[in-house]
Order: structure tokens, then C-alpha cells, then sequence
């Protein structure tokens, strides 16, 4: 039976519980240094208690510790993954190669993202050095998956939810020369999502103030099924930095999803054991989003980018007709109901986003807080009265709404709706492990007995009098009916096999204590058999004398320290360059290598056009970048000049 897992981001302790209680297989989650998000960062204590609560389900706590280290950061990061062991954490998500050199704890390594895992050869080559997991690049399209799970046995993990870094990762270095924050460290600024302008060789502004390089937000939930024949096991949804209404909804999206499908094929199980059960209905266009893409999951697509904002539109709802003022005249989706406080937004007519809130409801008529913007004159009523029209400069908002009364056709969508979100701040996810339950005589009491799934049993035993009851059928039936009531625990009874050898009247204290110390027990049982599991699978094999693919590494392969340029040479590579972080070259350098092409977003592809594809340029108040274009590889890359 293949395992499939689900990986869910956890910012903190609150999130990676919401994100286990909702149908989380496991977590990742930031230590106290040296992950990918320097924000993100928690305290090994907390990183004990959720391992603790993970462990009762057989989830997996995954901690990232996937920044380059310098020489003298080389220590604190060892201390710091010895600490994560001895808390309980499963594996740890790394992308310095360093760490397969120093003095580790017996923990499953995985492979970061960050590592540039995009090749069936890199992925080997990790697996022979010994990672247990690979995350794999996410501009991987179906068959290049395949392609690498023909040539590789490690478990593959994917990206299969979540906002889009538009390079390679690893592979950017954009927010280090603009700012010296190093998205490899931790700390990228993400210039990714300001507004650029496009400009040609002679400096003529082809496009302004444009989002060029900002993304959509990565949706396969249409394909998991594709994704699981072409090798993936762990599913990771993106969001570290993301609160735990995100976390709860597109966890219980993608459990539900997973679910179905594991339910109709033999061949696959779930990677940990309980059931849950929210109390809203799950919904990925209700939380944070910029618009959906598949990405390269079936090849190169139009759309895969977010020109116009880097915010979250929401949910597509219906069109707006007219706007008045705080009067906004919609044309509403069927079974769209909207309530009081809820957020709307729309681009206007100069591709600008604007939103208000919702004030109330005249029939199709929304009474916003506050008098809603828009651009668009009454180019339909000048025209009809044979007109021309020239567009005003309005000289402040509240200009902005003046004598609107054409139709408009304007997309309207719901970033926040009231009432579902609600609803998922109020589910705890609910997520039971089905027990069975014996209760049989002791030598001066009762024995009350709980098994799970066939491999895991507790036992308690509790002094007490057995007096024979009056009326057996009576007190069999509260016998049963007390013993099923598990309440807030973790546990939901599947059956009560009773087998006294008479039918004793038991006082309702004594049943409750007998679960009291059975969750107790059952509990310890559980994570005790987890840890060992964990002790069993996370010895790392003997590092394999497998030679690296390239023989020579530029800045590119991110070598910052000593030990990991020790690695490379024990591997056959016989020249590396330091990382940028480590030092920055004066020559020009490709500070961003990315498969979105802005020529063919804009409808510049050279093989679409026929014409050579001549540099383009991004300019804005950070810099002025040259754009290259590989068309043979279909790929941009991003020139500091």
C-alpha cells in the first residue's frame, strides 16, 4: 500500500494544532533559526507540544532548516537540529549540504525545495547522499515527474497549493541585490509582487506599472489523482506566514479531496489515522488567493500570472451594472447571498483594484460603507447622442463616483464573506480516532481495554465493588451508553464489547474514571509508538560515494560555508563558486531564472510574432534589469546590469 500524505503549513503552535485537527498527515514548521521564513520562527518547546499532539494521530511535525548557514552558524544549527530530535520532530527540511557533514541525530533529512530539484539527476544524486524525502521544483509538468520517479525510489513531494515564487526556488537572488535581503536566508522582500515597467532596447515604455513578475496562486486540486500515477506522495500546501483560517480551510479542502480518491483505489492509504470533521464547508476561493493556476502541470498556458494586483480578489460573485455613490447595481451569481461586513472588490477601468464593504441590500442594489471609485464615464450614453467623449483627469475620489448610470460589466468578487468565515474560526476540526473498547472483571474491579486500528492497545484497572444489579438489561444498556461517550477527547467508539461474567450495577463515577485514565494511557501509548516508528524509519544510510551531475558549480548552487564546498569536492565537483550571499561578483549576473515569460504573457512570444526575441527591460524605483529570453527552453532569465 502506497502512503499518501498531506503537508500543511504551520506558522506557529495554534496553526500546526488547526492544521493536524483538520486532516493534516503532517506539518512543517519553522524552528527557532535558520528557516526559509524569517518570520516564522518558533520556540522548541512549542515545537515539542505539537509533536506531542501530531504523535497521538501518527502525524509527522516536519521543521525547516532550509537557509544557507555561514562557517560560524554551522554549530548553532547542529544544537538546533539535536534539539528538534530530542522534541520529537520527524525529519528536518534542509537545504545547506553542509549538514550531511557534520555530527547529526538519527533524522530523516529532506530535501528542500530551495535545493533546485528539477532534474531526474539531481534527484538521484540526493537520494545516493542519503535525503529521504525530495521537494520537488514546482515547474515540473507531469512527465517530467515521471520522468524522475522512473529514475528514483525516495519519496517525492509537491506543491500542490499556494502562492507561486515566480523563479526557481533557490534560484532568485533578486531581493539580495536590491536590498541585501536574501531570499535563500530567510528574508526576501519580495520585489517579485511590485509594480514594474516593461521597456524595449531603446527605452520605449511598452507596459506601466504592472505587476510583471507577480504569479497566481497555485490550485491542483483538479489533478491529484494525475499527481499520485506520476509518483508524488506528499502533498504540500504553501503558506508558512499564513494564519490558521487559511491553514483549516484548504487542509480540509484537500483532506476531502485525498479522501475520495483513497477510498475508491486499494493501492493507497492515508499516511496517519483519525477522521475529521469541520464545521464549514471547505472552499478554496474564500480564502486568500490571486486568481488560480495549475501552473506547468500540462505545459506552458496563458494566465498563469497576476498583472493587475498582488492582493486577493476572492471569489468571482457576479458583475457590477452601475455605480452611484455608496449605490452599487449588481447582477449576482445564482445562490449568491451577501451579508453585512462582507469585503467586495473589482478592477476599474484602469485595471486598479477597488473594494468596500457591504452596508446592506435594496433588492440588486448594494449600499456600500463608503462611496465606491470607478474611472468609467458615460461613454454609452455620449455615444448614443452622437458625442465624443473624452476622458476627464478627476481630481479626487469623491469624483469618482459622479453620474455613473451606463452599464459597466465590471467582474465583482468577494474577498471576505462574513459569515463562512465565521464558521471557520469556530471549527476546531473535530478529528476522532476510532477506538474499540473491552471491559472485563479484574481481580477487585473492573479492566477497561482500547485497541486502534489493530496495532496499538491500552489497559487500566480500577478497585471497585461489583454489586449485581436489579435490573440487568437496564444497567447493561447505561453501562454501554456511558462507556461511548468520549465527549472532547480524541477518541470516537466504534464498539463496546462488554464481557462481565454477570451484569454489574456501576456507578457512573467509576465508568468515568476508568476513561479518564484509559485516554491517559491510550494517549501515551499512541506517541510512544510513533517515536518508536520514527527511531526505526529515520536512520539515515551511509552517504553513497555518488559523484554529483555537474562537475562544475557557479554562485547558483548557493555554497556558503566551508563544509558544504567540502561536500561538492567529495562528490567529484572540481570547481564551485561562492554563493552570492558569501560574495557578490562585480560582473553582471542572472539574478532570476523563471519558466514565466513575460513576452508571451503579453503577447510578445518571438514564435508567436516571428521575430527575433530582442532583450526587454524592468524597470522601477529599485533598478533597471535586462530581460533574456532562453525560447529553446522556453525559459527568461532576469539580468543585473
Amino acid at each position: 500500500m502506497k502512503k499518501i500524505e498531506l503537508l500543511s503549513p504551520a506558522k506557529n503552535l495554534e496553526v500546526g494544532i488547526a492544521a493536524i485537527n483538520h486532516g493534516a498527515d503532517a506539518v512543517y514548521i519553522g524552528g527557532p533559526g535558520f528557516g526559509a521564513r524569517e518570520k516564522a520562527g518558533n520556540s522548541i518547546g512549542d515545537i515539542a507540544k505539537l509533536c506531542d499532539h501530531a504523535a497521538t494521530y501518527d502525524a509527522k511535525v516536519y521543521v525547516t532548516l532550509n537557509t544557507l548557514l555561514f562557517d560560524n552558524e554551522l554549530e548553532q544549527a547542529r544544537k538546533i537540529a539535536w534539539d528538534c530530535y530530542n522534541a520529537g520532530v520527524d525529519a528536518l527540511i534542509v537545504q545547506d549540504m553542509a549538514l550531511l557533514m557534520m555530527d547529526m541525530p538519527p533524522i530523516a533529512l529532506h530535501a528542500s525545495t530551495q535545493c533546485h530539484n528539477a532534474t531526474p539527476e539531481k534527484v538521484k544524486f540526493l537520494e545516493d547522499v542519503g535525503f529521504q524525502q525530495v521537494v520537488l521544483a514546482r515547474e515540473l509538468s507531469i512527465n517530467e515527474i515521471k520522468e524522475i520517479r522512473a529514475k528514483t525510489t525516495v519519496p517525492l513531494e509537491f506543491f500542490v497549493h499556494g502562492a507561486l515564487c515566480v523563479s526557481y526556488s533557490g534560484q532568485c537572488y533578486l531581493s539580495h541585490v536590491i536590498g541585501h535581503r536574501s531570499a535563500n536566508r530567510g528574508a526576501c522582500a519580495q520585489p517579485c509582487r511590485l509594480k514594474w515597467n516593461l521597456e524595449d532596447e531603446e527605452g520605449n515604455t511598452l507596459i506601466a506599472n504592472r505587476h510583471l513578475l507577480s504569479l497566481r496562486d497555485m490550485n491542483n486540486s483538479k489533478n491529484i489523482a494525475e499527481l499520485i500515477d506520476a509518483g508524488i506522495t506528499s502533498f504540500k500546501i504553501e503558506g508558512r506566514l499564513k494564519d490558521a483560517d487559511y491553514v483549516k480551510n484548504t487542509t480540509a479542502f484537500y483532506r476531502q479531496a485525498l479522501d475520495k480518491i483513497i477510498e475508491r483505489r486499494h493501492d493507497l492509504e492515508r499516511a496517519s489515522r483519525g477522521v475529521s470533521t469541520p464545521s464549514f464547508v471547505p472552499n478554496l476561493e474564500k480564502s486568500f488567493s490571486r486568481g488560480f493556476t495549475d501552473y506547468f502541470i500540462y505545459g506552458r498556458q496563458k494566465n498563469i500570472d497576476a498583472p493587475f494586483t498582488p492582493k486577493s480578489m476572492g471569489e468571482y460573485i457576479g458583475e457590477i451594472i452601475k455605480i452611484n455613490g455608496k449605490r452599487v447595481t449588481v447582477n449576482l451569481l445564482d445562490g449568491i447571498a451577501l451579508h453585512n461586513g462582507d469585503g467586495l472588490c473589482f478592477l476599474d477601468e484602469n485595471k486598479e483594484l477597488q473594494g468596500f464593504n457591504v452596508n446592506g441590500m435594496e433588492g440588486n442594489v448594494i449600499l456600500a460603507s463608503s462611496p465606491v471609485s470607478s474611472f468609467r464615464l458615460e461613454r454609452n450614453e455620449a455615444k448614443r447622442n452622437g458625442e465624443i467623449l473624452q476622458q476627464r483627469k478627476l481630481s479626487s475620489k469623491k469624483d469618482f463616483s459622479t453620474s455613473l448610470r451606463s452599464a459597466r460589466n465590471d467582474k465583482l468578487y468577494r474577498n471576505l464573506d462574513i459569515v463562512w468565515q465565521k464558521s471557520v474560526e469556530n471549527s476546531n476540526g473535530s478529528r476522532k480516532i476510532a477506538i474499540k473498547l473491552q471491559a472485563t472483571d479484574a481481580l477487585d474491579g473492573l479492566q477497561l481495554s482500547a485497541i486502534v486500528g489493530g496495532d496499538v492497545y491500552a489497559s487500566v484497572e480500577i478497585k471497585c465493588p461489583k454489586d449485581i444489579a436489579k435490573n440487568p438489561e437496564k444497567a447493561l444498556e447505561n453501562i454501554r451508553t456511558k462507556l461511548s461517550q468520549w465527549g472532547d477527547t480524541k477518541f470516537s467508539v466504534e464498539s463496546v464489547d462488554i464481557g462481565f461474567q454477570q451484569i454489574y450495577f456501576i456507578p457512573n463515577s467509576v465508568l468515568g474514571e476508568l476513561k479518564r485514565q484509559l485516554v491517559t494511557k491510550l494517549e501515551k501509548s499512541l506517541i510512544e509508538q510513533h517515536v518508536e516508528t520514527r527511531r526505526a524509519k529515520s536512520e539515515r544510510q551511509t552517504i553513497s560515494q555518488s559523484n554529483c551531475p555537474d562537475t562544475s558549480l557557479s554562485f547558483s548552487a548557493n555554497v556558503t560555508n566551508s563544509l558544504s564546498r567540502q561536500f561538492y569536492e567529495n562528490h567529484g565537483v572540481t570547481h564551485i563558486e561562492d554563493g552570492l550571499e558569501k560574495t557578490m561578483p562585480f560582473s553582471e549576473i542572472v539574478v532570476m531564472t523563471t519558466k514565466h515569460c513575460i513576452r508571451y504573457s503579453n503577447g510578445l512570444c518571438a514564435k508567436e510574432i516571428g521575430k527575433p526575441a530582442t532583450p526587454l527591460y524592468i524597470s522601477n524605483e529599485h533598478g533597471r534589469f535586462r530581460l533574456d529570453f532562453d525560447c529553446k527552453n522556453c525559459c527568461m532569465k532576469v539580468v543585473n546590469i
